[in-house]
């Protein structure tokens, strides 16, 4: 997997807190933690950010 463009990390931004991002591999990890300080990381889906929050995995509706 090839790294993103460093103009394409310069702008992109954590949807959730607003910090920059960082690559990893095939994640993207925010630079500041989450609103409950966990490390926020999104996936990169053939080579496309993928800025979006997994969804919970018990099944619990959200509000």
């Amino acid at each position: 997997m090839a790294n993103l463009p460093v103009q394409l990390l310069d702008v992109l931004r954590c949807p959730v807190t607003g910090a920059k991002l960082t690559q990893d591999g095939i994640v993207l990890t925010s630079s500041s933690p989450g609103p409950d300080g966990e490390t926020l990381t999104y996936g990169l889906d053939e080579g496309i950010p993928v800025l979006l929050r997994a969804e919970p995995s018990d099944g619990a509706a959200r509000a």
